[in-house]
């Protein structure tokens, strides 16, 4: 999905424009009629990127991989299935999404600290597995918002449109239709060397009308769609609390403020630039050395903003559930009485305690202020 700066190199000779993808590598050149050094961006790109890629890095993956766990307890220590609530599958793909994207980004960090070394292939799946866990995060958001939606506000009738065969539907068309947009990265992804520089890169060569339409698509499956499904679903999620009381009102309401902030401070500035840059290929803008100088360095810092929703979704979507607390406690009281504290055996204390069912992202399917938004 992310397509991120567009870097000229000079030379003596002539000077080039690259439009570059996510990892600000070079798609297309043309030749421009006055000199734009642009060194300044990769300098930039060659100290930001590896520190913010290794710090979402890590931060995302000790998330997602807390929720992976605190999932597969709830699901073992239950003998009925039909615990695990729409909510929790669309949470569970959610963060083996963010996690499978976490687990490129050293690759990234890589190229930028030194340069590409793992190979052509090694450039074609990296770049296809994080475009389809990007591409797919973001839609389980959308299906998150669209399952709580249908819970509160047509909790009466929508029974049928929330059954775990439904839930299973939505995950395989989301990840099949995400999929064949991450094709474009296995097919267009080659490893170059770079002009005036031993630094071999992988990137993703477009044509310049493919590199606008992918960037339009993109902006639009990847930001605008999901950020009106999300506005709609909440906003009538809201309106339905209104007979609640108005301790839980105020609640639901920062949670769901909460939830929409943070998607679209995360994701709105990567995708202005991105439309920028459109405009800007498209002739409606103006091109100039400062604009794209511009471009190249709002690209990288907004880019690294969006993969940071990736280690927020955890906080997000999971940690705010009572029971998903209360599971991660009780994992962790398991986990330190295994290793003889607190005098508990192998099992914690959580055993010791009958424990009512329900979706662990939240403390009641329907009526808890809770479920308005987990």
């Amino acid at each position: 999905m992310m397509t991120t700066p567009q870097m000229r190199m000079t030379t003596t000779e002539e000077y080039y424009i690259y439009d570059e993808d996510y990892t600000g590598l070079p798609d297309t050149d043309i030749t421009y009629a006055t000199p734009c050094n642009l060194q300044h961006s990769w300098q930039f790109a060659s100290r930001f990127c590896p520190v913010a890629y290794s710090l979402v890095f890590v931060l995302a993956v000790v998330g997602n991989s807390l929720v992976l766990c605190v999932v597969k307890r709830y699901r073992t220590s239950r003998d009925s299935p039909c615990s695990f609530s729409l909510t929790d599958t669309f949470l569970l793909h959610l963060a083996v999404s963010d996690l499978l994207l976490a687990l490129t980004l050293p690759f990234y960090a890589v190229q930028w600290a030194k340069e590409w070394v793992f190979g052509e292939v090694g450039c074609k799946i990296a770049g296809a597995v994080f475009s389809l866990n990007l591409y797919s995060s973001i839609l389980f958001l959308a299906c998150i918002s669209f399952d709580r939606y249908l819970a509160i506000v047509h909790a009466f009738t929508a029974g049928w449109r929330r059954s775990g065969y439904h839930a299973q539907i939505a995950c395989a068309v989301i990840w099949v239709a995400c999929f064949g947009l991450a094709s474009v990265d296995l097919q267009y992804r080659q490893v170059v060397k770079l002009p005036l520089s031993e630094m071999h890169v992988c990137y993703r060569h477009l044509s310049e009308g493919r590199q606008v339409g992918l960037q339009l698509l993109t902006l639009l499956v990847g930001f605008t769609l999901p950020l009106l499904v999300m506005l709609y679903c909440y906003v009538r999620i809201f309106r339905s609390l209104c007979h609640a009381s108005r301790r839980q009102k105020r609640k639901s309401l920062r949670l769901i403020v909460s939830l929409v902030s943070v998607f679209v401070l995360c994701w709105a500035p990567y995708n202005g630039f991105r439309l920028t840059d459109s405009l800007k290929r498209l002739g409606a803008i103006r091109e100039s050395c400062s604009l794209d100088d511009a471009l190249d360095i709002g690209t990288f810092v907004s880019e690294s903003l969006g993969l940071a929703h990736c280690a927020l979704n955890p906080l997000l979507y999971g940690f705010v559930g009572v029971k998903f607390r209360r599971e991660l406690l009780e994992m962790w009281k398991g986990l330190l009485g295994s290793w003889g504290f607190l005098g508990l055996d192998g099992r914690g204390q959580s055993q010791k305690r009958r424990r009512a069912p329900g979706s662990f992202s939240s403390e009641s399917e329907n009526t808890s202020y809770f479920s308005v938004v987990m």
